[in-house]
């Protein structure tokens, strides 16, 4: 029996018009999706393509058994996690030896912090595994604020707002242009980072870039908790003609 195909297919910052050609006819043609989510959620991967499936598709939900309930540091974290990745690999493998193909849904780019990674390298030697690109979830949030993010020689600093404020700091304090991601509950340690480098008032956040929910608004005006799908940037202002 022939091993079907596992495909890691980026959908992109979240409009099903901004996939590509390839995402939208493996996702549109697809007898066995996969897709990453919080446990109680339907998952953003999923509600990006609603609509897009065969009735016939059969879905395989990959639910986190954590997300912010442990600290990272914490043994137990990679212990669970490791075993959560386990176990959808095994599934997936098991789906391919019957000769079947499976797409998983990735938010974003699939090589670009994303979860698909932990599957691609559990089972790149097992079955065949192809990789679809796909527009960033950054890009996508820079394009929504109507500002090139980077000129000339500007340096594009990418940061996750789950690292220490001194970190933050001294990072931001370096770069021209800046991403950050992973805000959540760490909005407060990130304003004041950015304050302690001398760029708050440079920042935009933008919430759900490319979606219906989008919001763009200077940083120094947020004043709670924003979502998972949220992004800080800097705009370079470097060399031009």
């Amino acid at each position: 029996m022939s091993v079907g195909t596992i495909f890691g297919v980026g959908l992109g910052p979240g409009a099903q018009d901004l996939m590509s050609v390839r995402a939208d006819r493996l996702v549109r043609g697809a007898c066995h999706v996969a897709y990453f989510r919080k446990a109680g959620r339907k998952g953003q991967a999923r509600a990006i393509v609603e609509g897009m499936l065969s009735p016939e598709a059969v879905e395989f939900a990959m639910e986190y058994p954590v997300t912010t309930e442990i600290p990272f540091a914490d043994p137990r974290y990679n212990e669970i996690l490791v075993r959560f990745y386990a176990e959808c690999c095994a599934h997936l493998e098991r789906l391919a030896k019957t000769g079947a193909d499976v797409v998983v849904l990735c938010e974003g780019d699939p090589f670009f912090y994303g979860s698909f990674m932990h599957v691609y390298t559990r089972l790149k030697d097992v079955v065949p595994l192809e990789v679809v690109p796909a527009i960033t979830g950054m890009s996508g949030a820079w394009t929504a604020t109507g500002h090139p993010i980077t000129w000339g020689d500007d340096v594009l600093t990418v940061l996750m707002a789950t690292l220490s404020e001194d970190v933050l700091a001294a990072r931001i304090a370096a770069t021209d242009a800046l991403v950050v991601m992973k805000i959540g509950r760490n909005l407060p340690k990130l304003k004041r980072a950015l304050h302690a480098a001398g760029r708050l008032d440079d920042a935009w956040l933008v919430e759900y870039a490319q979606m219906p929910r989008q919001r763009v608004q200077h940083l120094s005006a947020a004043d709670e908790v924003t979502p998972y799908f949220s992004i800080v940037l800097i705009h370079g202002q470097g060399r031009r003609p």
